[in-house]
Order: structure tokens, then C-alpha cells, then sequence
């Protein structure tokens, strides 16, 4: 592999000098022209001689967010830049998630199998989403929690025969509109009273056994609905 330039940004010493270490042993080709422990510091650096790739610590200064700025920054006004995070914020998945917006190639943990030639290397080659096993475990969990929800929800949509216009109708319900305003989307081309004929079959779907002898409003429905994963609550949306 060609010789590249780096720029490292963290600010522990000893943190760095490990950094520098695995790059020393994983990476011979890489030429470390400029360490920075700030972002004042980093912009200084990158003027003076621009890398091919910056190795970025999320964390500076106690503040989580810095790196997340400097990432956007860079990638807004060089896009070509390479960026690969190098982070020992293993639990902060929001930051990780603000990372990723803002342009990231990739994102190592300082957990478990550390930064690794093969990371660096699919990341000079342009790869996007380059993650080392701490994170690719979260990724691939939270996928597969989506899948299901999403095979939970058809199979209880055949299960209790509910069409697309009981779904829109429940939706609505959960959201607070009346059947008066749910009458007038365009999407809905039934009248108060239909709805209301609507509203007491849904009942007999949802609750075949009746609810203990308990009536059963439009606000029981739509929350045995989220039971039954008929509704998503990270799903909910209002038509025209």
C-alpha cells in the first residue's frame, strides 16, 4: 500500500500515544504529519498540510460534541476527506448516530477488537460505514429487533383482518383526531356513523373474549392496538 498522511485528533496523552502506537504497527505506510487536542489546534494543523486521512476522537475538552462538529465541518468543505472516528464513547449511541450524519466513513470503538489495518484500509479505499465489532453488534441487533417488529405487525394485520382503512382509522385515533376530523382526510371516504360501525367491528376483532365485562372507548382500542402491534408508536403519522 502507498504511504498516506494522518492527522490525529485526541486530547488524553496516553490515549494518543496508544493511538499512534497501533497506527506504528498496524499501518508502516501511514505518516502522522500533525497531532491536535482541540479544534482551534486540528484547523491550524489541516492548513498547514492536509491529510489523507483525519483519525478523530469524539470527546475534547470534556465536551462529546466537538467531534461531531469538526467531522461535519470537514466533510461539508472537503468531501473527499477521509474520517474515521476513534472513540471510547462505547455507550453514547445518539452520538454515534450524530456522527454518522455528519459524514463519518466509519466508527471504531475503543472496546474490544481496537483499530485494525483492515479498517483503515477500507476506509482510505472510500467504504462508508467502516465499524469494529462492539458496534457492528448493535447494528445487527437493532436489525434484527426491526425485522421482527415489522413481521409482528403483518402478521397481526392478517391475523385480525385488518384492512388499510383500519389501520388509517386507528392511526388517527391514536393521535388524537375525533371521528369528525378523521371523516374529512381525504384518505378516509366514510361519515361519522360509518366510522362508529367501524370503531364496534374493530372491537370485536381486538377483543374476542370482551374486556372483563368493561366498555371498551376508542382510547382502549388504540392501546390494545399498540399491544397487538397493530399500531407502531415510532410509526404514527397524520394524512392529508
Amino acid at each position: 500500500m502507498e504511504r498516506f498522511k494522518v492527522i490525529i485528533v485526541e486530547d488524553v496523552p496516553l490515549e494518543l500515544k496508544g493511538t499512534e502506537g497501533i497506527l506504528h504497527n498496524e499501518m508502516p505506510e501511514a505518516d502522522v504529519i500533525a497531532t491536535a487536542d482541540s479544534e482551534e489546534e486540528f484547523w491550524k494543523q489541516f492548513r498547514q498540510n492536509k491529510p489523507d486521512l483525519v483519525l478523530l476522537d469524539l470527546g475534547l475538552g470534556g465536551s462529546t460534541t466537538v467531534g461531531v462538529e469538526i467531522c461535519r465541518k470537514l466533510k461539508n468543505e472537503h468531501p473527499e476527506m477521509k474520517v474515521l472516528i476513534f472513540t471510547g464513547e462505547i455507550l453514547n449511541e445518539r452520538l454515534w448516530v450524530d456522527a454518522i450524519d455528519a459524514g463519518c466513513n466509519g466508527i471504531i470503538l475503543k472496546s474490544g477488537e481496537m483499530l485494525t489495518r483492515s479498517d483503515i484500509v477500507r476506509v482510505l479505499e472510500g467504504k462508508k460505514y467502516v465499524f469494529n465489532q462492539p458496534i457492528l453488534d448493535k447494528v445487527v441487533e437493532r436489525f434484527c429487533e426491526s425485522v421482527r417488529n415489522v413481521m409482528q405487525h403483518n402478521d397481526a394485520m392478517i391475523r385480525y383482518e385488518i384492512d388499510e382503512y383500519d389501520e388509517r382509522f386507528l392511526r388517527h385515533l391514536a393521535l388524537g383526531y375525533t371521528k369528525e376530523q378523521i371523516s374529512n382526510l381525504r384518505t378516509m371516504p366514510f361519515g361519522v356513523k360509518s366510522l362508529e360501525k367501524r370503531q364496534n367491528e374493530l372491537v370485536q376483532k381486538l377483543f374476542p373474549n370482551g374486556n372483563q365485562g368493561m366498555g371498551i372507548n376508542a382510547t382502549r382500542l388504540v392501546v390494545k392496538a399498540f399491544e397487538l402491534q397493530i399500531l407502531d408508536v415510532q410509526n404514527l403519522y397524520a394524512d392529508e
